[in-house]
């Protein structure tokens, strides 16, 4: 949905709390050859120049990728990592508290609705080494304080074996004549598989379990736009040598879904999603070919709101494993992978290399009145500090 500037910052506000992702950088331009050109810049509101950069924060060190951070504003954000460690700020990025260590938890994915309240899902067993951890999902009410199981009690269906992703999207509706807020959330996962989708209509106090293990492998990524209008990002097969990347629309709430895009490559799986606007929307693919001639790295790009999606390609380089996406607006955007980051200020027609530390798998990107604040979390934590364009 194209708009104006004022409608972009809320749509960009509203994608923060959804557990989408977005950054800003500067480098140098880079085609489907790899290439490299001039330096360029954002020309948009945003000021975005040679002296823009990611800093590096001072985290706890970890081996290896770290799958996911939230923020509800410019200053309070959480990240978690595999070794069940969770870790919160209130100061953007300056300094960290731990909040979490639960040995045996694998932190795959955490968002938050507000400064209390926030959610955390597990990768669950049976796939990495090490997590002895069955619960699927945990809670919190004080901020991450303290952390507690959500009970099978309050959940409908199937159980869930793990979870990659939470998508909370905040809306206001009429309710016997009054203007309510309403929180929905959708938790999906996981890699690997099985493919479940847990969706909850309240705020995250009761949730019913959508068993999609007949239609994907494992499930990366989810999106919705409202109550029933949502996208599942995945893959056709938990044998990654026998799947191709995967998208999945429901119209009804998760009551049935469509085929909206499939890969025609093995070893293939969509990984992280971004809607910059309702219409328009990218997604990582992600291949794990051991054949070195099969190099050439695509993302899936909509601009109907998922209807219908394209090939664009990224880099020709077999050394690159897609991992997060952010987009800002329906040309400006970034793709974290195993090697370096990349951004485009063009809708994905051109790329450029940009240093933003290494496996970045989740972007933030938080609105402020002075411009934007992004945090990207990977190997390491990094932060994006761009003010607007007078």
């Amino acid at each position: 949905m194209p708009r104006s500037q004022g409608n972009t910052a809320r749509a960009l506000m509203v994608g923060v709390a959804a557990c989408t992702l977005s950054v800003i950088v500067t480098g140098c331009a880079v085609g489907s050859n790899g290439a490299s050109s001039a330096p360029i810049s954002i020309q948009r509101g945003y000021i975005v120049d040679a002296t823009t950069a990611w800093q590096k924060l001072n985290t706890v060190a970890y081996r290896g990728k770290q799958d996911d951070i939230s923020f509800v504003d410019d200053k309070t954000g959480w990240y978690g990592n595999g070794a069940g460690k969770l870790y919160r700020t209130t100061d953007g990025g300056n300094s960290w508290q731990e909040q979490l260590s639960k040995p045996g938890t694998f932190v795959r994915t955490v968002g938050f609705v507000d400064a209390q309240r926030g959610f955390m899902g597990n990768v669950g067993t049976d796939y990495y080494p090490g997590v002895t951890d069955t619960n699927p999902l945990y809670e919190t009410r004080d901020g991450g304080v303290t952390w507690s199981v959500v009970p099978q009690s309050r959940i409908s269906g199937p159980l869930v074996k793990g979870l990659c992703a939470i998508d909370i999207l905040k809306k206001q509706s009429i309710y016997q004549g009054v203007l309510q807020d309403r929180t929905i959330i959708h938790a999906a996962g996981r890699v690997g598989g099985p493919g479940f989708v847990m969706r909850s209509l309240d705020g995250g106090e009761s949730w019913k379990v959508l068993d999609l293990n007949q239609q994907v492998g494992p499930i990366l990524d989810i999106k919705f736009f409202d109550e029933n209008n949502g996208l599942v990002f995945a893959g056709t097969d938990a044998n990654v040598e026998k799947s191709n990347a995967l998208i999945l629309q429901t119209r009804d709430g998760g009551a049935t879904w469509k085929k909206v895009y499939q890969s025609t490559r093995p070893y293939e799986n969509t990984w992280k999603a971004s809607f910059p606007t309702r219409k328009t929307g990218y997604v990582t693919v992600q291949s794990y070919d051991p054949d070195k001639s099969a190099s050439k790295r695509v993302v899936a790009k909509t601009t109907d709101g998922g209807n219908t999606w394209s090939e664009i390609p990224l880099v020709d380089e077999h050394a690159v494993r897609q991992f997060g996406i952010a987009f800002a607006d329906e040309q400006t955007g970034w793709v974290g992978t195993s090697t370096t980051g990349f951004q485009t200020v063009d809708g994905g027609v051109t790329w450029s290399r940009v240093n933003m530390g290494r496996a970045v798998n989740k972007i933030r990107l938080i609105p402020t009145a002075d411009g934007l604040v992004g945090y990207a979390i990977g190997v390491d934590v990094h932060k994006l500090v761009v003010a607007k364009r007078k």
